[in-house]
């Protein structure tokens, strides 16, 4: 690993790696810059990512892209409805000798896919929430430490509902971030079937080993920041819940829940992140700002009326922003 002489040169490192990291990715993935900023910015404040988008949008090539741009360990677990809890995480099994041994799941890596993630029902998806909050995994009473850095990257198709369990508020909240991925651009899409329609597929390097995350995770937390943009993050998420002394009249009229003091924690340190990555050496509004709707937007229940209504999320975050 990189040494660093001091906490500016390490942030201008970050800066590099980020840089690179883009570089490389954008070798396999066209366009969805915004997309690989938030999935890097998820990363290195240790937090794990939803990403959700219709078919064809390259969401588990963006996420298998990252992957071998990072010299870590990387499962892919395939999300179906006849998937179990052991499938995940292992489970105990009679040796020759008749002793139960413990054989670790697709879990013990450093990132995992969680593809299509709403297709297994409820008591598989539960088998994710104690690695992804606690990183460790309790078998037959015995607890298993995952190794660090540890993050779950997951897909889902917001379209198709049959066949489908949507995924309960605990654990969407051990998401950081919800990134909804877009159509790309005329142009984009241009370059994207040029690109797949050959037999050349390019090499993607290594860019940064799991000290080197674990080290730059470290550095985001020990960024400075000033108390009014701490008060702003934890104000917009207090704006959020319905019938508090800071709700909006929109919150009350459209929300069912807000979020809760996970969201406040993720715009701060979403937002000592982004500054880093644009250079800056101290979060301002803007970057909280910036995190705001990834950070709130799976946090959030609409009521009857603003279904009834058409309001979406977004445009309610819009207002409270």
């Amino acid at each position: 690993m990189k040494e660093f002489s001091t906490d500016v040169e390490a942030a201008n490192g970050l800066f590099a790696a980020f840089d690179s990291l883009k570089s490389e990715i954008s070798k396999v993935v066209v366009g969805q810059d915004e997309v690989v900023r938030l999935l890097l910015t998820s990363i290195f404040c240790q937090g794990h990512c939803l990403l959700v988008g219709v078919p064809g949008l390259a969401k588990t090539l963006l996420i298998q892209t990252i992957a071998s741009a990072l010299d870590l360990k990387f499962n892919r677990i395939q999300f179906t409805p006849d998937l179990m809890p052991s499938d995940i995480v292992g489970a105990e099994t009679l040796d020759k000798d008749r002793n139960f041994k413990f054989i670790k799941g697709p879990i013990f890596a450093n990132i995992i896919l969680a593809d299509e993630i709403n297709r297994t029902p409820p008591k598989t998806q539960a088998a994710l929430l104690e690695s992804m909050q606690e990183y460790s995994v309790t078998i037959g009473g015995q607890r298993h430490v995952l190794e660090k850095p540890f993050f779950v990257l997951a897909t889902q198709n917001p379209i198709e509902q049959e066949g489908t369990y949507p995924l309960p508020e605990a654990q969407l909240d051990r998401f950081m971030f919800n990134v909804v991925l877009d159509y790309p651009k005329f142009e984009q899409e241009l370059d994207i079937v040029k690109n797949t329609t050959t037999e050349n597929f390019p090499t993607v390097n290594h860019i940064l080993t799991g000290d080197e995350i674990s080290y730059f995770q470290q550095l985001v937390r020990k960024v400075p920041i000033t108390d009014n943009v701490i008060e702003y993050a934890v104000e917009l998420a207090h704006k959020t819940r319905p019938g508090s002394e800071k709700a909006t009249q929109i919150t009350n009229d459209y929300l069912e829940w807000g979020a809760g003091p996970r969201a406040s924690q993720y715009l701060v340190l979403g937002a000592k992140c982004n500054a880093l990555l644009n250079g800056k050496y101290s979060p301002d509004i803007e970057d909280v700002v910036a995190v705001a709707k990834p950070t709130l937007r799976h946090r959030l229940v609409r009521n009857f009326k603003a279904e009834a209504e058409g309001l979406s999320i977004d445009s309610i975050i819009n207002q409270l922003v």
